[in-house]
């Protein structure tokens, strides 16, 4: 008899094959056999008419401090993923000596926008090395998976103190030590090394993290740290306008390591073409086995503005600045009378602030790629229902439309502004980029950008946009963008212990009503630690999420089964 039996779904195993009807039955929190009608089980499910695929493993999230206190990780056991990886894009918040806990948790709030005051109130410190952080995430219990990344800031920092964060040379020396430090993370555990060297990532007034304008000897000196100790992906966000000129060393040392190499290939507006030529350097490199891959999005970058949020079109208005710091309440009634429409909706006064400049301008501006997200969100919209396409058939200011978006929903409405991935005003660059074979799903950012962006939801948009409702171009097979963010992230990051409904394979699984899979619009909760703020976003149709064959969430409520725990270092593929 099996734990349990998953009656009659259609599965979708994760490994690329045509989706078949039959059973799944779970053994020891182990797969023990897929397909067929099965013998009982000591529960059962019942799945006749759903889809029944691998729980979803998501590479790149940023919950290093939320793993601390949260055992869900909300909202991503919302949207069905059963693994996580952090500390991407070179922060995180381990190696740490005691007097520069602070100054992390700055640099966290600046480059991935989550409150100070949230991870202030949240992290309980009780590590100081790599390997002691990873033993505080095994001691608690959690619903889903964790793995970790050693981030390039905080080794720097740990290693060099204030010549580290002021960006001086590193030494031989300290190349030395922060190659030791690297290798003991590794060893303990960890799943790859990240760094970034993006001018995007910044804290406080212009400062860039450590490691940003790194030498060769220290980046290729911590690459051949990780081939020496023979596991673990080295993980880059890069200027996205210069990844061509990047591309030749990180194929270097993913071809020096044999081991995944995995840099950020996003579409900016001023370099719109570069991707075509990045897929083409990624092409000669699977001709070649060169274990190299380009960390792709399954939507654009979507910048989310609210009133309650970090962004919108009249931040930087002198009138803004005094209703700012208002209860809610009390914004919401001055934001409802006519005369403080007219007075933040007058352009000429928000470009005369003092702290308007070109890149307050791209934000606030932007208007040809500026939509309202609206009840059902459309993250490939067409232009005509850009803001700017509204104006000039109406006649009324971009601002004012913008002022009406906002309004909607009592005062909680959101406009959509795709910054990447969307030069062409449509996603037929993505349905490219999500076909190729060295493409990695990816920038989901879970844990991140609290007050203006929310796609830790893009697992779920992965089905709904892209097998069944993109109406703008082709859509992907159902199996194709399974295998894509199951089995594909799990290998990439050595947890091939999962990924796949095959016996032997750890039991997570997912269990979705497709035809009611449905993403309801994000909104902003105050639900962090100390009350903090976040975009947040929920999803429908998810009849289970299995981990280790335990229900985790049924119909989107947690269940408080908790048989998750931390991934160390890469796991053995079942025999």
């Amino acid at each position: 008899m099996f734990d349990t039996v998953i009656r009659g779904g259609r599965i979708v195993d994760g490994t690329g094959q045509p989706a078949f009807e039959g059973d799944v039955g779970i053994q020891d929190g182990k797969i023990a056999a897929v397909g067929g009608k099965l013998s009982a089980g000591k529960q059962e499910i019942d799945a006749n008419g759903a889809l029944v695929t691998p729980g979803w493993v998501d590479v790149h999230t940023h919950f290093d401090g939320q793993a601390t206190w949260d055992p869900y990780l909300s909202p991503s056991t919302d949207h069905g993923v059963t693994s996580v990886v952090m500390g991407n894009c070179g922060v995180g918040f381990a190696p740490v000596k005691a007097d520069r806990r602070d100054w992390l948790i700055r640099v966290m709030e600046g480059v991935e926008d989550i409150p100070g005051t949230v991870l202030s109130e949240g992290i309980r410190w009780d590590w100081e090395t790599f390997p002691e952080y990873l033993d505080a995430l095994a001691r608690m219990p959690r619903a889903l998976d964790v793995g970790a990344q050693i981030p390039h800031s905080a080794v720097r920092t740990y290693v060099m103190g204030e010549r580290g964060i002021t960006h001086d040379e590193a030494t031989p020396d300290d190349i030395r030590q922060m190659i030791n430090v690297v290798k003991d993370g590794l060893k303990a555990g960890a799943l790859g090394f990240s760094t970034t060297r993006t001018f995007i990532h910044k804290y406080e007034t212009r400062k860039f993290p450590p490691g940003t304008f790194a030498t060769p000897d220290e980046i290729l000196g911590i690459a051949k740290a990780i081939k020496e100790v023979g596991h673990g992906v080295f993980q880059m966000t890069s200027n996205h306008y210069q990844m061509e000129t990047e591309f030749p060393w990180l194929r270097q040392i993913a071809m020096d390591n044999q081991l995944p190499v995995a840099f950020a290939l996003v579409q900016t507006d001023g370099t719109a073409e570069n991707w075509r030529r990045l897929l083409q350097s990624l092409d000669q490199a699977h001709s070649d086995g060169v274990p190299i891959y380009g960390a792709v999005a399954g939507r654009p970058a979507g910048i989310l503005m609210a009133w309650q949020g970090s962004i919108h079109p009249f931040m930087a208005h002198d009138v803004w600045k005094q209703l700012a710091p208002l209860a809610w309440e009390e914004k919401l009634q001055r934001l409802r009378d006519p005369q403080v429409r007219a007075q933040l909706t007058d352009m000429q006064a928000l470009l005369g602030s003092a702290e308007f400049d070109s890149r307050l301008a791209y934000l606030t501006q932007s208007f040809q790629k500026m939509y309202a997200l609206g009840s059902e969100p459309d993250y490939e919209p067409p232009q005509e229902l850009s803001i700017e396409s509204i104006s000039k058939r109406d006649g009324r200011s971009p601002l004012e439309i913008a002022y009406d978006m906002l309004m909607a929903q009592d005062g909680k409405g959101i406009i959509y502004f795709p910054s990447f991935n969307y030069a062409y005003n449509d996603l037929s660059q993505l349905h490219t980029q999500l076909q190729h074979p060295q493409t990695m799903m990816s920038l989901a950012d879970g844990g991140a950008h609290c007050g203006y962006i929310c796609d830790v939801s893009m697992p779920t948009y992965m089905l709904t946009h892209w097998v069944r409702d993109r109406a703008r171009g082709p859509r992907l097979s159902l199996e194709h963008i399974v295998k894509k963010q199951t089995r594909d992230t799990a290998q990439i990051y050595g947890m091939r212990d999962r990924g796949q409904l095959t016996p032997g394979y750890l039991a997570d699984v997912n269990i979705i009503d497709f035809d009611k899979l449905r993403l309801p619009p994000p909104y902003v909760a105050f639900d962090l630690p100390a009350g903090g703020r976040r975009l947040n976003q929920t999803a429908e149709g998810y009849v289970a999420t299995l981990k280790r064959g335990e229900v985790i969430m049924r119909n989107g409520e947690a269940t408080g089964a908790l048989p998750g725990g931390l991934v160390r270092g890469p796991q053995a593929q079942p025999q």
